[in-house]
């Protein structure tokens, strides 16, 4: 066997081995393709494949060019110096040597910097700008966000590739020195032995050759270096060292001047370094090296005394220009910048009208809590052990012509809940593949029993609403996590119809066709041969994979960040379910902007709304922010991902809610970052905090909660999104903050201030009267003493005209496993009274009298409850007038069965009035 076919051979088993090793690798590139290309994001799926060979591969080449002329040079210098005439056979094999090294470095170097930067490269390549400039450098917050962290990976890279450098140069002449020996030092010849003396490795101008090989890199490192400390400069504006996040008084008047002295310092390092290796001076060459390690340190304590000695006794003077620089900068970050104060004159008083006037809000109070609905979902509507609900959403539809707060949750299949019979290869992925149908009730409403009233239920779902639901089948969402394979000889169960199951056919479009070499590459993926064997695969069957929404949307598109919480949607335009999910851009490089708690991000935006077909799994990224430039410049590099939000069918545009875990980050930043007044915040004078509620058992953080009620200036109730605030270490409540999310003025924020001249009552407040109350607190005690657990909901404050009413629903939960919590009472507070009843109007009428009350077809109140301690008392005498006098028209018509019934009505107001007569005297 000749040379030349062993390197064919040895080629062949190379390429074998690499093969073998990226087996699994390559079935999961192509099956993936065949899932983008489903999808219609082909393109998405080979802009990152794409991006790292434009970039890799000249990188790549370049630089094995580089190295291989690098190292010949050095091998010619040294052949030049020691006199050596070499074998050409021999230099061969060396050269051969030198491009293997030089590809193996190329290939690490440009792998690491087509494959770790190809996104960071693409977002500088696209980047838009913010137009904002930062307050110090007066640059784009785009150069922050998009092109320093490139510059800086860049720099990183380089100073790798001369430490490899280093380190191969030293090997590579100790190679020459012991493999191409020099003929003379200095007229001595070479012993053909073993070298007895290390002076007989160098001689003079070998060694000379060497330290200017080592020169040259060195002056390359410490120019690097200096380019490096002009980069960090710029890294004072994510300073912890003053009183806020940000380049302090001490950052731009010393460590600034620092940085740039150590960049002056490394220029100058670096051709001492040179010189000084070249003339083997070793104190100048290392003077440089050694001043910056001086000037550093020098650099940290000049900034630390600096700091204590002239910042600190007038902090206040010298940071309160950094001080404002924070707030608006994290107010930006956050986009808190354009919150809509409002001032909210807590008058109290509201009357019976007013609720009237505001029936769309009183109609839409929740009175029922999204924890206690799940587990009444799970238990009442889960049909088989197999369904589940996953959690509740909560939404809007307009129902029969009245708009209308929801909860509603799908019916998913969960796999693991089958029984260990069922669980066969065939139930898993042919047999079991989908959920049916939703839950839906109105968030005000429930049975006698305490329980959800159900708009939407059972299988097929049935409804007495205008609600339809044509495609109620679920093959994607937040519990589908295995493939599943459709069209199939073996039909799908759909769902159980009493002791029978009606059986289906998959109608939709998802699924790659398992056909030809599809079959083969779906089952080494998934590690299955029955996708081979089975004989219910056919020529139409199609294989179902990634179906759990969120893995799905990370799969497409991993830079954003996605809400843990999707929520389901009716369109009614098609009477299909779709998943909606927020998705987030998020930087942690926003100059000035303070980072939230314990994490690295200090810019966020909503600025992606994910929508999932629940049947097709047809998957679209609507961009709902086009003023955050991050996305914007996601869309310049993925053009074929994103759609304008203009192209979101009515339908779901509808349903489009403010995220709550934007909305609560936001709050929690708001908290403090409301001031703007640069002296109050270095004092923490006006600080608040999120009220405090006593939840279920236990004293929590308000959560924020959907609610629906009229703002000021506006003709019609609104599902809003609010939180309240109270001062810090006080119960009082100080603010409201809210987030819209309908129509035209969805996204916009603004915040109701309460006078600070008056107590207004916050939610600890209204808790602790709860408590206190003789009424109540006996009845809630008494509850939880039979074998019950009292537990209490979210207490809401509503806000009505120029007043205030608190809400909030008592649970009744029996002390035993399958017993489920009940709403039995709804308490109400206003000013200064406090009442419980069995349901919210009952509550409001015994504050503010009847508010729904019906009339008689002569137009006659009916069904009155009066309570006198309002002041209402003329219109009740008013009321008791008007009856009479209608009675009497019957008496002279001789309609005696009507002037029997307006009698009655007449004597049913007389006793409630003496009732509550007499309950206000024993109370007084």
């Amino acid at each position: 066997m000749n040379k030349k076919t062993g390197y064919i051979i040895g080629i062949v088993i190379i390429l074998a081995l690499i093969l073998i090793s990226s087996f699994s690798s390559i079935i999961s590139f192509i099956t993936d393709y065949l899932w983008f290309k489903e999808l219609g994001y082909t393109k998405t799926f080979f802009t990152k494949l794409k991006t790292q060979f434009t970039i890799g591969i000249p990188t790549f080449i370049l630089l094995t060019l580089l190295l291989v002329f690098y190292f010949k040079s050095i091998k010619k210098s040294y052949y030049k110096v020691a006199g050596i005439i070499p074998d050409r056979v021999a230099e061969k094999r060396l050269n051969s040597v030198l491009w293997a090294v030089s590809v193996l470095v190329s290939l690490y170097i440009s792998s690491i910097f087509a494959g770790n930067l190809w996104f960071t490269i693409l977002k500088f390549i696209n980047s838009n700008n913010f137009n904002i400039n930062d307050p110090i450098f007066n640059k784009d917050i785009s150069f922050y966000i998009f092109k320093l962290p490139l510059l800086s990976e860049i720099i990183n890279l380089l100073l790798l590739l001369l430490f490899i450098l280093i380190v191969l140069t030293i090997v590579f002449y100790l190679i020459l020195l012991t493999i191409r020996r020099p003929e003379i030092y200095d007229g001595y010849e070479f012993y053909d032995g073993p070298v007895r003396n290390l002076n007989s490795l160098f001689n003079r101008r070998i060694f000379k050759v060497i330290l200017f090989q080592i020169g040259l890199i060195g002056l390359v490192i410490f120019i690097i270096f200096g380019l490096s400390y002009i980069l960090k400069s710029y890294e004072i504006l994510y300073s912890t060292r003053g009183k806020v996040y940000g380049a302090s008084f001490t950052d731009v008047h010393i460590s600034l001047w620092v940085y740039r002295i150590m960049a002056f310092i490394s220029v100058i390092s670096a051709i001492g370094f040179l010189i000084g290796t070249i003339k083997r001076k070793v104190k100048l060459a290392l003077t440089g090296p050694a001043a910056l390690i001086i000037f550093s340190m020098l650099g940290s304590i000049v900034s630390g005394l600096f700091q204590q000695f002239i910042v600190e006794p007038n902090e206040i003077s010298k940071e309160q220009k950094y001080l404002k620089y924070n707030i608006e900068y994290t107010q930006k970050a956050y986009g808190l910048d354009n919150v809509k104060e409002m001032n909210f004159n807590v008058e109290q008083n509201l009357t019976r009208d007013d609720l009237i006037k505001n029936k769309e809000t009183i109609k839409n109070i929740k009175i029922n809590d999204y924890r206690p609905v799940n587990q009444v979902y799970n238990q009442l509507q889960g049909i088989r052990q197999y369904y589940r609900f996953n959690d509740i959403d909560i939404d809007r539809y307009y129902i029969n012509g009245e708009y209308t707060q929801v909860f509603l949750a799908a019916r998913e299949l969960d796999q693991e809940r089958l029984s260990e019979q069922a669980k066969t290869w065939i139930n898993q992925h042919l047999k079991y593949t989908h959920g049916y149908g939703l839950t839906l009730s109105p968030v005000n409403s429930v049975t006698p029993e305490g329980q959800p009233e159900l708009l939407i239920k059972d299988i097929p779902p049935v409804t007495e609403t205008d609600l339809k639901i044509k495609r109620p089948e679920i093959y994607f969402g937040e519990l589908t996590n295995d493939y599943i394979v459709v069209n199939t000889d073996e039909k799908e169960f759909d769902y159980p119809i009493g002791e029978n199951n009606q059986e289906a056919v998959y109608q939709g479009s998802a699924g790659i066709k398992l056909t030809g070499i599809n079959r083969l590459l779906f089952a080494i993926r998934e590690g299955s041969l029955k996708l081979i064997l089975s004989g219910d695969i056919n020529s139409d069957s199609r294989i179902v994979i990634n179906r759990n929404i969120i893995d799905r949307v990370e799969k497409i598109a991993p830079f954003i960040i996605y809400d843990d919480d999707p929520y389901l949607v009716i369109n009614q335009e098609d009477g299909r379910l779709y998943w909606i999910i927020d998705g987030y851009t998020v930087s942690s490089k926003y100059p000035y902007s303070q980072p939230y708690r314990n994490t690295d991000i200090n810019y966020i935006r909503n600025s992606v709304k994910v929508v999932v077909d629940a049947y097709n799994g047809t998957t679209k990224y609507y961009v709902f922010d086009e003023e955050d430039p991050i996305i914007m410049t996601y869309k310049n590099i993925f053009s074929d991902l994103f759609l304008d939000k203009s192209q979101m069918p009515k339908g779901l545009r509808e349903h489009v809610r403010y995220p709550q875990l934007l909305f609560d980050i936001q709050s929690e930043v708001y908290k403090v970052y409301h001031i703007n007044n640069p002296v109050v915040f270095y004092n923490k004078e006006d600080v608040w905090d999120i009220a405090k509620e006593k939840y279920m058992s236990k004293v929590q953080k308000a959560e924020s909660n959907y609610v629906m009620f009229k703002l000021p200036d506006e003709e019609k109730a609104e599902f809003l999104l609010t939180v309240p605030y109270t001062p810090a270490t006080k119960p009082n409540m100080t603010a409201l903050f809210v987030a819209r999310n309908d129509g035209e003025n969805y996204g916009k924020l603004f915040i109701y201030k309460f006078p600070k001249s008056k107590t207004v009552d916050g939610l600890m407040m209204i808790e602790s009267r709860i408590d206190q109350d003789s009424n109540i607190s006996p009845q809630l005690t008494l509850w939880s003493q039979k074998g019950s657990i009292v537990l209490r909901g979210n207490l809401l404050v509503i806000p009505i005209e120029k007043s205030l009413l608190y809400v909030e629903p008592i649970y009744l939960q029996a002390d035993n496993e399958n017993s489920l919590p009940e709403v039995k009472r709804v308490i109400v507070a206003y000013k200064n009274k406090i009442v419980m009843e069995e349901t919210l109007d009952k509550a409001l009428t015994k504050i503010f009298g009847q508010i729904d009350r019906e009339k008689d077809e002569n137009g006659v109140i009916d069904n009155v409850d009066v309570n006198i301690s309002d002041g209402n008392l003329k219109e009740i005498i008013k009321m008791a007038n008007e009856i009479f006098n209608k009675a009497k028209e019957a008496s002279q018509k001789g309609d005696w069965a009507k002037y029997g019934e307006y009698l009655n009505k007449l004597e049913n107001i007389l006793n409630s009035l003496n009732n509550s007569l007499n309950d206000k005297s024993v109370n007084q």
